[in-house]
């Protein structure tokens, strides 16, 4: 049976106090605490899985959204708005650990350079690849485009459902959450209008 964890009641006594411990090996203690046998045949592979599953759903932590974002800027004379809209996102809650997932729409104005459209695709997966709060993963988003190429102004749109709804608590099956964030010229009413306006247009099909 696993070693019980002993954890202070201070945070950097139980940091510690977990130094010790691998992923694997509390992942098997939280399936004892919870009632599980960890060493039976369906839950024998399951720490390492869950160790794995963590590493990609979290390695965002390890990844320089300027740096990307740097590695793809283009001196264009465009001043017209630019969008990339319905960038698949998933992400995990902080609160719950537990998933929340849906759309991305981004928009900006240039002045005098571009991003690589897929770059904007990768820094939404860079900030979402984090333990994250809706509300956050939309400003991250906005700043960095604001920061790495100083344009006009920036507009974000996040469409969610999160599972820490649907699953436990209130348990609403329906319901998803939109958070914006609006920079520069987006704040803007005409501007904003018509970033909403072409976010809202449904898809033509094949172009």
């Amino acid at each position: 049976m696993a070693q019980p964890l002993i954890v202070s009641k201070h945070a950097a006594g139980a940091a510690e106090g977990l130094a010790s411990y691998t992923t694997q090996e509390m992942v098997r203690e939280l399936l004892a605490r919870l009632g599980e046998d960890p060493t039976r045949s369906g839950l024998e592979a399951t720490p390492e899985r869950v160790e794995k599953a963590l590493a990609f759903l979290t390695k965002g932590y390890n990844q320089d959204a300027r740096k990307i974002l740097r590695g793809a800027l283009f001196d264009v004379d465009y001043d017209e708005m630019v969008i990339v809209k319905d960038i698949e996102m998933f992400s995990l809650c902080e609160h719950h650990m537990l998933p929340f997932f849906g759309k991305v729409h981004v928009a900006y104005i240039p002045k005098g350079k571009v991003l690589g459209l897929s770059k904007i695709a990768r820094l939404v997966e860079v900030f979402a690849r984090r333990l994250q709060v809706q509300e956050r993963l939309t400003r991250q988003i906005a700043d960095a485009i604001q920061e790495s190429i100083e344009p006009q102004g920036v507009g974000v749109i996040i469409e969610a459902r999160h599972l820490c709804m649907m699953m436990r608590g209130i348990e609403k099956q329906h319901s998803s959450t939109v958070t914006s964030a609006m920079v520069g010229c987006f704040h803007n009413k005409e501007t904003r209008t018509e970033f909403l306006s072409l976010v809202r247009q449904p898809a033509t099909g094949a172009l």
